[in-house]
């Protein structure tokens, strides 16, 4: 599943890709594309003759202000859930879609925007103005603070932690802790913190906390510099995959040597999920 560097790529690419674009028109592929309340017909009658303003990020949703092209008012957001596959394509020139294409956008000009989505588990939203996003987007309302922001830090970790016998790699998983962190950057970012992915979160001091903020933020950081992973199908909007993949210190390389200490990496699955350390730098 694309983590917050990916979307964060794709919201940055969404952002550069559409300044000025006008949805002329919107065909809906596939019904289930579409979780916001009236389908495919409410989704196309809110987007089809709106302008895409801003774009946001919030966790791994992606949210675009929806304007009126002459007047510039407000009339809703676009919100977009990319969930394990779902990729956006841009298409200057008409070409023919694929089997997995779910949503196709148009401007005036033919240019197309196109949501492709191999497993059908992306999700897209319209939110009409004077309605509450949250009310809507629903997953919204659980997410935790940004890794990026003032909220997110040791003392809120801390409290957040108190009492918690799940592992810490676990916890990084739970986005109701920290929203957008996932299975590549937990793995990476307790190597770098030195602390085992198996510890119990709660046990955690506010040293190794702040440490762990610390290295989250730096691999998070360092990876939407790269335009994301090259782990996963993902590809931003020219069909471009990330560069991440190549600076990881232990996600994927079990059996290779600790790029530290030389010690083969371990691989074991904590709470459903493949997790990647090294035996050696990880002992805390």
């Amino acid at each position: 599943m694309p983590e917050l560097p990916e979307v964060e790529t794709v919201r940055r690419g969404l952002a550069n890709r559409l300044q000025s674009f006008v949805i002329d028109d919107i065909e809906v592929l596939r019904d289930r594309a579409v979780a916001s309340p009236g389908g495919p017909q409410a989704l196309c009658l809110g987007l089809r003759g709106q302008k895409v303003g801003a774009w946001s990020r919030r966790g791994k949703y992606l949210v675009a202000q929806l304007h009126d092209p002459q007047t510039g008012h407000c009339n809703g957001v676009w919100g977009v859930h990319l969930r394990m596959t779902g990729q956006f394509q841009w298409h200057p020139t008409p070409t023919e879609p694929c089997r997995h294409t779910r949503v196709r956008l148009w401007n005036t000009a033919g240019e197309e925007l196109r949501f492709v989505d191999l497993r059908s588990f992306g999700e897209m939203w319209f939110v009409p103005q004077n309605v509450s996003i949250d009310a809507v987007i629903t997953g919204l309302q659980r997410l935790g603070p940004e890794p990026f922001s003032e909220e997110f830090n040791a003392t809120y970790l801390e409290q957040k932690l108190k009492g918690s016998t799940r592992s810490i790699k676990a916890a990084l998983l739970d986005q109701a802790v920290v929203a957008g962190a996932g299975n590549i950057y937990a793995d990476e970012s307790l190597f770098a913190a030195g602390i085992a992915p198996d510890r119990k979160a709660g046990e955690l001091n506010l040293p190794e906390l702040e440490r762990l903020c610390t290295c989250l933020v730096d691999v998070l950081e360092m990876s939407i510099g790269a335009g994301g992973t090259t782990f996963s199908d993902f590809r931003d909007l020219e069909g471009v995959n990330g560069n991440y993949g190549g600076q990881a210190s232990v996600y994927r390389r079990t059996g290779q040597p600790c790029l530290v200490c030389g010690t083969p990496i371990e691989r074991q699955r904590l709470g459903g999920r493949s997790t990647h350390w090294c035996p050696v730098c990880q002992q805390g």
